[in-house]
């Protein structure tokens, strides 16, 4: 049996990579590919950011729009061991920029600003979300060098979700399945490989997922008082978009094998199509994992569907 050769992985220095943090490594971040290496491991979906913006007399390197949420998120970029003149700032464009997402990616994270970043997460509002990244890169023998995005410091969801909600900082039963629910949902969606960006865990009914577009997304929901589990394209406010999506309703239906419910909810800005899915009951779990696949499975066809109309 022949014997199988093995290389070695080595970590290189990042400035070989990228010599200048503004002309090198923020633009090769700003592309919609680098872009989504660090959506994954953060569960945004940022397609598109604005370079060098300005806040006062300084200047944000990275700012873009969730396009799940709509939060806003600023990414400061540092090529060095972190420090406070950093901290400082990503602090003052969080305020000068009213962002719900700060990001800092550094070479090399210190203690006492990971504990800052910790900090701020647990004694800050529950709608402010801050990440503490290091930025790494690897190769084998003469290959390409691989950059990884590495998470030293990210929200508490659990603790900011139940300071919002609660008090007394505990979850009542239903926000309790919820997480429970998504948690499992999570790990199934990773096991079939992501076909959609994984979001973290919360106490909401609903899960977003991202097309493409600020104007749509498609949403999973569910709704235990009506033990069941939906899919739906929602349209938080463009009737103009419904309207001509509605126009091609037979063809839409027909692509998606479906007969979903068409809403334009007169007297809202929202308008949505939803397919609903019996089945779910937070007092038995034992048909999850199949009613979560078919939940992705639907999502799916959903997403690639609807990105051709939107």
């Amino acid at each position: 049996m022949a014997t199988m050769k093995l290389g070695k992985l080595q970590e290189v220095d990042i400035r070989k990579l990228w010599s200048h943090e503004q002309y090198d490594f923020s633009e090769w971040l700003s592309k919609p590919e680098n872009l989504e290496q660090l959506n994954e491991i953060i569960g945004l979906t940022l397609s598109e950011v604005e370079k060098e913006v300005y806040v006062g007399a300084y200047r944000c390197d990275l700012v873009g729009v969730d396009e799940t949420t709509g939060d806003k998120v600023i990414i400061e970029n540092q090529l060095e061991a972190s420090n406070h003149d950093h901290l400082g700032k990503i602090i003052t464009y969080a305020s000068g920029l009213d962002a719900k997402v700060v990001v800092w990616i550094v070479k090399e994270a210190r203690e006492e600003h990971r504990s800052a970043i910790e900090w701020l997460n647990n004694n800050t509002s529950d709608k402010l979300n801050f990440f503490l990244i290091e930025i790494h890169a690897y190769q084998i023998g003469d290959s390409l060098c691989a950059p990884k995005f590495e998470i030293v410091e990210k929200p508490n969801g659990f603790i900011k979700n139940a300071k919002g909600q609660s008090g007394s900082g505990e979850y009542n039963k239903g926000q309790s399945e919820k997480i429970e629910f998504w948690t499992r949902f999570n790990e199934i969606l990773i096991e079939r490989g992501k076909p959609f960006n994984v979001r973290k865990p919360t106490t909401d009914h609903w899960y977003d997922i991202a097309i493409g577009t600020s104007d749509a997304h498609v949403s999973l929901t569910i709704v235990n008082r009506e033990h069941a589990v939906g899919v739906e394209l929602y349209i938080p406010d463009n009737k103009e978009l419904f309207e001509k999506l509605y126009l091609q309703k037979e063809e839409i239906d027909e692509k998606l094998g479906l007969h979903p419910d068409w809403q334009r909810l007169d007297g809202k800005k929202a308008a949505r199509i939803l397919y609903r899915m019996p089945g779910l009951d937070f007092e038995d779990h034992s048909n999850y994992d199949s009613l979560m696949n078919e939940m992705i499975d639907k999502a799916t066809l959903f997403a690639k569907v609807f990105k051709k109309y939107v």
